[in-house]
């Protein structure tokens, strides 16, 4: 891309949430935004928020847990804005049934499928227009992808430990190309997340928490970085985190 040219940023789970809100703050900060997630309509919002403030946004709708439908909806977005600077993976999935002598192995098995299946194929979908600009990319992992978390669930907390590993080989293997990858760990985080746990946070709990715009400056300062610098892991986390 040549100067005059703005910088690129693909989200997934981008309709809610911290998706939403790094959405918000990168096309403050001059970024073209491509939003994805389920619900086009919520999607819709956030693009027309963006507009309303003079920025560029694109709804891209997908599962991503559908590989297919997550190659198609990478080549939309490079194919719309003339290439890919950065992703952001926001989309996670968790249940209120988090124990060995409660879950469901078909539910674990879409945990999976959205926690870390779905953030390799987004990746691989992107990394070639990645490789061209020397992109980046940050996955919003997990206090629990950082340090145990038994009340975070085994799910959850298997598949976000193990995107640190993606994020490691990412790293190792892609920096010939400029590439660099960021294991973004948030403790609790005020969002609508919190509904999936066991016992739901009340409001004084929440208010204690991280805000979805907490993430989206942390993401931020990710991504303004200089093309030198990798931030290989960064952990977030409340005053009040246990």
């Amino acid at each position: 891309m040549n100067d005059s040219t703005p910088r690129t940023l693909w989200i997934t789970g981008g309709g809610s949430g911290m998706g939403r809100a790094i959405a918000r703050v990168a096309a403050g900060n001059g970024w073209a935004v491509a939003v994805s997630g389920r619900r086009r309509e919520v999607l819709d919002e956030v693009v027309e928020e963006i507009a309303a403030d003079g920025g560029t946004a694109l709804a891209v709708p997908l599962d991503v847990r559908d590989s297919a439908a997550v190659a198609g909806a990478a080549r939309t977005v490079v194919e719309r804005f003339g290439g890919l600077d950065a992703l952001v993976l926001a989309a996670g999935q968790n249940t209120p049934q988090r124990r060995w002598d409660d879950q469901s192995i078909t539910e674990f098995e879409e945990i999976v499928g959205t926690n870390l299946t779905a953030v390799a194929a987004t990746v691989d979908a992107a990394l070639p227009a990645l490789r061209e600009e020397g992109g980046t990319v940050v996955a919003i992992s997990s206090y629990a992808g950082w340090s145990l978390q038994p009340g975070a669930g085994v799910a959850y907390s298997a598949s976000k430990t193990a995107v640190s590993s993606l994020m490691r080989t990412l790293n190792l293997q892609e920096a010939a190309h400029g590439v660099r990858a960021c294991h973004l760990c948030p403790g609790d985080v005020a969002t609508d997340f919190l509904d999936q746990r066991p016992n739901v946070p009340d409001a004084a709990a929440r208010s204690k928490m991280l805000t979805p715009q907490d993430i989206a400056r942390t993401v931020s300062f990710v991504l303004e970085s200089p093309a030198h610098v990798r931030i290989d892991e960064l952990v977030i986390s409340p005053v009040s985190q246990a």
